[in-house]
């Protein structure tokens, strides 16, 4: 090429949880069965949405208007109806003109992200969502800043961790924050929820909250939500309907804008970011109309019931089968549809792999590699099971993320059974 064309921050764009798709094919060339438990998709384990949630969906995609444009920031109807959604928790008040839709939260991501000037950075926690912390990083130029998720303390973030880092980095100017987590299940109580807010107002910070597990909570934790703590401090939080339904094809996620007149920079950057989708034109329409109907539907809340009650069953049995090893830290779930398991300082093993031409071809992969990417592709090419090694999800912790999401009762069983008896093989062997 003429110039260099590509951007500096191009290097900090990974996610292995569909790189390692890429893998698995090439390990089924081998007559290998693949068991995806790399990506959070309801729908490709064997979830069903409900008929009555369908026939809304039919009816809509029969309305002639769901072909058409929306406004920029999304259907008014739609977000007046989200507004009086959070404003009916009696915490921080909201209109319509705080909700931007965006195609998926990924759009929104990059937007907000994108957006801020480059030496201008958020702190992201680690393990860290590799589309947020890819987006931070990508933005930047340069690695993402992190505060440490501590696996002995139930995934809550070291809060002495998070203050240092802030204090002696005036680069960060915001503080993300992931509740229910992903990649580790933690859902977060409103004392620490508050006492990042402490921080944020402290140094003068925004926040952002992806919230777009809120609504699938259980182990009797309670849902605390940004809205409910923010106070005066600008925040985002963000929000969607491609696991809550799931509806993950739809791509449609929405950012809540809280405190927006409180800052005049931080103002100027919310209307930067309506701009640059005002260029868009505008999100996918159809899902949007189709939110108020089956939100406000009484059957509504008792279907999240049944899939919260669900989840707590999956993320209880996955816990009771793993939490006796030695050699590995391992919380229960209790948010969102994954737990990751953390291999402790020194384990450095082995699992043996009886086809000769995948050990090979797999050891070319992690060779000089981290720790549990041996792990994870040893086991992908001995049983098939595909999961996401931990240091994927900028951090320093070897392990590897799980769902929880398989339907079928024998073959979760199975699946963590073989997770089990590889871990043990992988400590006993070192």
């Amino acid at each position: 090429m003429r110039n260099p064309i590509i951007d500096i921050g191009a290097k900090e764009l990974t996610y292995e949880i569909r790189e390692i798709v890429d893998i698995a094919n090439k390990v089924k060339e081998f007559g290998k069965e693949i068991i995806w438990e790399n990506i959070g998709d309801p729908i490709a384990k064997g979830e069903k949405l409900p008929d009555w949630i369908k026939e809304i969906i039919v009816e809509e995609v029969r309305n002639d208007s769901s072909y058409g444009y929306c406004p920029t920031k999304g259907l008014y109807e739609t977000r007046e109806f989200l507004a009086e959604q959070t404003n009916k928790r009696g915490k921080t008040q909201i209109t319509a003109e705080d909700i931007i839709f965006f195609n998926g939260l990924g759009d929104a991501i990059a937007k907000i992200y994108g957006l801020l000037r480059r030496e201008i950075r958020v702190i992201n926690p680690s393990p860290s969502y590799s589309t947020h912390s890819s987006a931070e990083a990508s933005h930047a130029g340069a690695p993402p800043i992190t505060y440490f998720l501590d696996p002995c303390q139930c995934w809550y973030p070291d809060m002495d961790d998070l203050y240092n880092r802030i204090k002696y980095n005036p680069a960060v100017s915001g503080i993300l924050i992931i509740n229910p987590d992903n990649p580790t299940g933690a859902v977060y109580s409103k004392k620490v929820l508050d006492e990042i807010v402490d921080i944020a107002n402290e140094f003068d910070l925004f926040i952002i909250c992806d919230e777009i597990y809120c609504n699938l909570i259980y182990n009797n934790k309670k849902k605390v939500l940004l809205s409910d703590v923010i106070d005066d401090v600008p925040g985002i939080s963000l929000k969607g309907i491609s696991k809550e339904l799931p509806w993950p094809g739809g791509r449609c996620g929405w950012i809540e804008v809280y405190n927006y007149n409180k800052d005049e920079e931080f103002k100027r950057y919310i209307n930067s970011i309506y701009k640059a989708k005002l260029i868009e034109v505008c999100s996918t329409t159809l899902p949007q109309k189709v939110i108020p109907k089956i939100f406000g539907d009484k059957r509504y809340s008792k279907y999240l019931k049944e899939r919260n009650k669900f989840y707590e069953k999956r993320s209880n049995d996955a816990y009771n089968k793993l939490k006796n090893l030695d050699g590995v830290i391992v919380n229960r779930a209790n948010g969102a549809f994954y737990m990751s398991i953390v291999f402790e300082n020194g384990v450095n093993g082995e699992i043996k792999i009886t086809n000769p031409n995948l050990k090979e071809f797999v050891e070319k992969l992690y060779k000089g590699k981290s720790l549990d990417r041996k792990f994870c592709y040893q086991l992908l090419a001995e049983t098939g099971i595909c999961v996401v090694p931990l240091t994927s999800f900028c951090t320093e912790l070897n392990g590897f993320r799980i769902t929880l999401l398989e339907k079928d009762d024998k073959k979760f069983n199975f699946i963590f059974d073989t997770i089990r008896e590889k871990i043990e093989e992988f400590i006993n062997n070192w």
